[in-house]
């Protein structure tokens, strides 16, 4: 029952790129219902986002032994997630930080239900830990990955953790109703300037929607920058479907404000693709988006399988095209894209096309009133062709 994993990219002491993978180390025996060790937080690395290695680092005594994999053993290792800090004013002490569920009294999260808060992690180098002296976030529910990194378009750590909502007659929205109670599960945001003193400590705010989807349970969040275009915040929350037996299934999402997003409904990786994503658990994107070494047109996901269905839960990769999270398509017919009057810097604009044999894109730049500027008319510009930037 390993989980909740999260992978960045990073470079290591001599400079070499480095991809750094963290999840639960935990284990449920179905026939006596009850863990078979303590839940420990694991580390795994790769060289090129798709080999990876255990490395025996010698921290942590399990079973008698330090050979093992095992960064953090201590209270929120159900669900610890970390991540790499950029910030400009980060101190090399806390380069590396996390969050993660802790239960008041510090008892492990399987021993102890309710009164559970977010404390938060630092190390120097992501592999030795060290603990916050009391709880950052305390309104919420915390049982899944609380997703936390630094925003450096807003200048602002961010983060996002799951919450209870029931929403009564009339729209009256109470943060904590249980799902069995007409309640369904919604993510929580906040920021921080220090990483210590939060928004959603004292004004929490669920995120807005501003699609036509509706109100669907949505469990881990995977909230992130996305690459090359930081100004844009994207997410793989998970869709939980209870009435389907509690199938999950990770659709995409994306804002411009951190706290209002378009939800897009159909999944990205649905539960055939390939094997063994049926079930609770079993279809969970991994925190993270990394660019594949050698292929500079491609990104690295990853997504949790066969989560108590088998004897082992896997993790297997997939990839996306370079900002090929959504495309509008032309068909056969073709069509056209107008957008919205712009404001450049530079003389640069880029877009990010495929046409296939037999298609091709053409490009005009306008004013605002819909005039083309003279000499960069669409019979001005030369047929693109092909898969480019």
């Amino acid at each position: 029952t390993c989980a909740y994993y999260t992978v960045f990219a990073d470079t290591d002491a001599s400079g070499k790129a480095i991809f750094r993978m963290y999840y639960r180390g935990s284990n449920y025996n179905r026939k006596r219902r009850d863990q078979t060790h303590r839940q420990v937080v694991c580390y795994a690395e790769s060289r090129d986002a798709i080999h990876w290695t255990k490395p025996k680092l010698g921290l942590i005594e399990f079973e008698g032994s330090k050979e093992n994999n095992i960064v953090w053993d201590g209270a929120g290792s159900h669900c610890f997630t970390p991540f790499k800090d950029t910030s400009p004013n980060c101190r090399p002490e806390a380069r590396y930080k996390a969050l993660s569920q802790v239960h008041r009294t510090g008892r492990p999260h399987y021993a102890a239900q309710g009164e559970m808060t977010v404390f938060a992690y630092k190390s120097p180098d992501g592999i030795r830990w060290t603990i916050s002296d009391g709880p950052l976030i305390t309104r919420g529910d915390f049982d899944s990955q609380n997703a936390a990194f630094w925003d450096p378009y807003a200048g602002v750590y961010r983060e996002y953790h799951r919450v209870r909502v029931l929403r009564k007659p009339g729209g009256e929205v109470v943060v904590g109703g249980r799902p069995a109670y007409g309640g369904f599960r919604s993510i929580m945001t906040g920021t921080s300037k220090n990483f210590l003193n939060w928004t959603s400590w004292s004004e929490p705010q669920l995120l807005e929607y501003t699609d036509n989807i509706g109100e669907q349970h949505l469990y881990t969040n995977a909230v992130m920058s996305c690459p090359r275009a930081p100004q844009i915040l994207i997410g793989f929350p998970t869709r939980l479907l209870p009435e389907q037996g509690s199938r999950v299934e990770p659709i995409l999402m994306a804002s411009r404000d951190g706290r209002k997003f378009k939800r897009w409904d159909k999944p990205v990786i649905p539960e055939d693709a390939p094997k063994d994503r049926k079930g609770n658990r079993s279809n969970y994107m991994a925190w993270g988006l990394v660019p594949t070494p050698g292929n500079d047109r491609e990104y690295s996901v990853y997504a949790s399988e066969s989560y108590l269905s088998g004897t082992d839960t896997r993790l297997r990769r997939f990839t996306y095209r370079v900002d090929g999270f959504v495309a509008l398509r032309g068909g056969k017919r073709g069509g056209q894209l107008t957008t919205r009057p712009l404001k450049v810097a530079g003389g640069r604009l880029e877009i990010n096309y495929v046409a296939r044999p037999g298609g091709h894109v053409r490009i005009e730049i306008q004013h605002a009133d819909g005039r083309p500027l003279v000499n960069f008319s669409a019979e001005d510009c030369d047929p693109l062709e092909g898969d480019e930037i």
